[in-house]
């Protein structure tokens, strides 16, 4: 396949050891001007120095935005009213990152006049798909380049080899062993020792949480309140969206919270085994479910759980920019008008435990749940009730049916003949 030609292309670059490779060979491949944009998402140190490096790699130009507030108010928050969780225990940390930078990269593109834009994300993992489906549903005129997809690097060795041959500053040894991803809601782990599934993972591995054992011996406790579905304060602090998930960070972390070791299943159709550091994210997350079980009726609390299911499946899958989630939305916004309230919260060596929730708003009444009251709940009107929604499994009964299908009988084939 010929290779498209190429004017001013726009990467992604984090400054780590495959987009510092990667801007080399875009200009030696494609005969191009390379314009680096980082996302400032809340990686902290990692920015330090871009621009040197960025300049050394030869990169027209480092763009660096500072998108933290913008992450953690129309992303992060997004996830967190809908209760979006992968398979039961990633946060989506990395996932709902993906799209906000392919926007912004896409933006910058428009402003310096690129034709092109480039990631660094591998042939084999669900990076390509999000930042791609993002790049098609914001500019399809857009050429994408996936260096990954192309190029003879095969291996850490490889890239650090190529990176010394054309004289690339990096600061990457082949004695790095995990692959990893931080910004504002997480820090991902993955590959080393990570590939096998059977093995515990090095306490030494872990950087934004403490080990359960070396937690504080003294319990925290935490009140977080909340306006519409949205956390606005802590311990009566009011804080910005970025600053209060950073101030979380901080206490759950030290109170080893938010650690998440799981075998995933990738868009791809391959499984990978990785570990998620989400102290924030998981203290939000308990402290968000625990006030709508008091403000959201029965039917409304078991369909948006659903929902959930779908909002996870479209956020790591890259689907962001999409109707289904724009329509998502719109339900899961419906229902956070009553999400106001506080949650209280106790932090113990590694455990979030809710001992407290209030609302204005709530539906729970206690002179209808106190046993002892029959004026506002006659307990002899539960027999009609009773006797109506077990109707279905009476009926069957009378009519002599298994309660499974399993037990219904077979059709006997030895009775058909061949023509």
């Amino acid at each position: 396949m010929s290779k498209p030609h190429v004017q001013k292309v726009v990467l992604a670059y984090s400054g780590g050891l495959d987009t510092s490779v990667i801007v080399p060979w875009l200009r030696e491949n494609y005969d191009c001007e390379v314009v680096c944009f980082t996302a400032d998402v809340g990686q902290g140190e990692e920015l330090g120095g871009l621009e040197a490096k960025a300049l050394a790699s030869g990169a027209s130009q480092l763009i660096v935005r500072d998108l933290r507030e913008e992450f953690a108010r129309d992303y992060l928050f997004r996830i967190l009213r809908a209760g979006a969780v992968y398979e039961r225990k990633y946060l989506l940390g990395t996932s709902i990152a993906r799209p906000l930078i392919a926007k912004h990269q896409v933006d910058i593109a428009h402003e310096v006049g690129a034709d092109a834009v480039a990631h660094g994300a591998t042939g084999k993992g669900n990076d390509q798909v999000r930042f791609e489906l993002t790049y098609t549903a914001l500019d399809p005129r857009l050429k994408i380049l996936a260096p990954w997809r192309e190029w003879g690097i095969r291996s850490r060795s490889d890239a650090i080899a190529y990176a010394k041959e054309h004289s690339i500053p990096v600061t990457a040894t082949e004695e790095s062993i995990y692959s990893r991803d931080r910004n504002l809601w997480h820090l991902s782990h993955e590959g080393g020792p990570l590939e096998d599934p059977w093995l515990e993972p090095r306490e030494s591995m872990y950087l934004m949480s403490a080990s359960p054992e070396n937690a504080p011996d003294e319990s925290t406790y935490l009140e977080i309140e909340f306006e519409s579905g949205t956390p606005v304060s802590v311990n009566g602090q009011r804080l910005s969206p970025a600053q209060l998930i950073s101030r979380l960070n901080a206490v759950g972390g030290a109170h080893g919270v938010g650690r998440a070791d799981l075998v995933e299943s990738r868009l791809v159709g391959m499984k990978s085994h990785g570990v998620y550091e989400t102290p924030g994210g998981t203290i939000l997350r308990l402290a968000h479910r625990e006030l709508e079980s008091i403000v959201l009726d029965r039917d409304t609390l078991h369909i948006k759980d659903l929902l959930a299911l779908e909002y996870a499946d479209l956020v790591y899958n890259g689907q962001w920019f999409s109707p289904l989630r724009e329509a998502l939305d719109a339900f899961v916004d419906n229902t956070q008008g009553p999400v106001t309230g506080a949650v209280r919260l106790k932090l113990y060596k590694g455990s979030v435990i809710a001992v407290g929730r209030r609302s204005p708003l709530s539906l729970y009444r206690e002179d209808f749940a106190t046993f002892g009251q029959e004026d506002v709940y006659d307990q002899a009107d539960a027999r009609g009730f009773i006797r109506l929604f077990g109707l279905p499994l009476k009926v069957r009964a009378l009519n002599g049916l298994p309660i499974s299908g399993l037990d219904m009988p077979h059709p006997d084939y030895t009775r058909f003949k061949r023509d």
